[in-house]
């Protein structure tokens, strides 16, 4: 009997550990906003078709980031304490195992974004090498946490274009609007890495300005966040729910600041992984009231 189940067993850990792998809980982080330019864009919810092809792009398009930005930063990773468990440093995924999801992920990008029109079909490399081009600022450039906010911001502004082939401007402030809130939390959660960057000469805002410094640049990013939100409504000509739903979400940024303190990072997960879920998800709600019941 032990040699039947081991097998299976040894299969649903491997399951687990690709899970773990690209964090997919994490999407989701940028998945609601595309929801919002999904919906946004048609005015409602459009075909299910189009609906599974927008999130297969996301999905598959955020797993191949993760997965090349695992691949990339092993190295870094098994020196920090902080990631050194990770399941490529830790061996409990091969590099082999790792390279193989990687082109699957980007296959299936592929294959999705063409699937919408022949306009994402024309920009999906565009996204794509975006999407990549992040794992690689952090070794030249402290704006690697605007760099990240770009690609995962051009996720509302790409549902847009996968509902309907054109380039609106509420997608656009949208997407700026999560290129500043994402670069923002990303800002907070270095903090813990700032004595480690400096060793091993890697770029962020904090190993470079200062903790103080960086909370006061991460309010700032939040605040324009909130300012493009409220730009993106407008353009939108979005109703009464929408901008309760960005009262909620500016409530939300405030008490994720007051979370993390210059001299007290033992809240970051929390702000990260908790409220930021809460950010996004309410407001894809709010946007959904307003578009049937406004």
């Amino acid at each position: 009997m032990s040699e039947i189940i081991f097998p299976n067993h040894q299969k649903y850990s491997t399951v687990k550990n690709f899970f773990r792998f690209i964090k997919f809980e994490h999407s989701i982080f940028a998945l609601p906003y595309a929801l919002i330019g999904m919906v946004w864009a048609a005015k409602g919810f459009p075909p299910a078709n189009i609906v599974f092809w927008i999130v297969m792009a996301m999905i598959s398009c955020r797993s191949a980031a993760m997965a090349y930005n695992r691949i990339i930063d092993k190295r870094i990773d098994a020196l920090n304490p902080r990631t050194k468990n990770r399941e490529l440093p830790k061996g409990k995924l091969s590099a082999k195992g790792a390279h193989i999801f990687f082109i699957a992920s980007c296959g299936l990008f592929f294959i999705s974004a063409s699937a919408l029109n022949p306009l994402t079909k024309i920009l999906s490399p565009v996204a794509l090498g975006l999407t990549l081009f992040y794992s690689l600022t952090k070794r030249f450039t402290l704006l690697s946490h605007f760099f990240l906010g770009l690609s995962i911001g051009i996720s509302p502004l790409a549902a847009w274009i996968g509902t309907v082939p054109e380039i609106a401007s509420p997608a656009i402030w949208l997407s700026a609007a999560v290129m500043f809130w994402i670069a923002g939390f990303d800002i907070l959660y270095s903090l813990q890495d700032i004595e480690f960057d400096k060793e091993h000469h890697l770029h962020s805002i904090p190993a470079k300005i200062g903790i103080r410094n960086s909370l006061l640049i991460s309010r700032f990013c939040h605040s324009l966040t909130v300012c493009y939100l409220i730009a993106a409504g407008s353009s939108y000509h979005a109703g009464v729910f929408y901008f309760i739903g960005v009262a909620v979400t500016t409530i939300m940024l405030i008490y994720e600041h007051s979370l993390v303190k210059e001299n007290d990072f033992s809240n970051i997960n929390i702000a990260f992984f908790n409220i930021n879920g809460y950010v996004s998800i309410s407001l894809f709600f709010f946007v959904l009231l307003d578009i049937y019941f406004s």
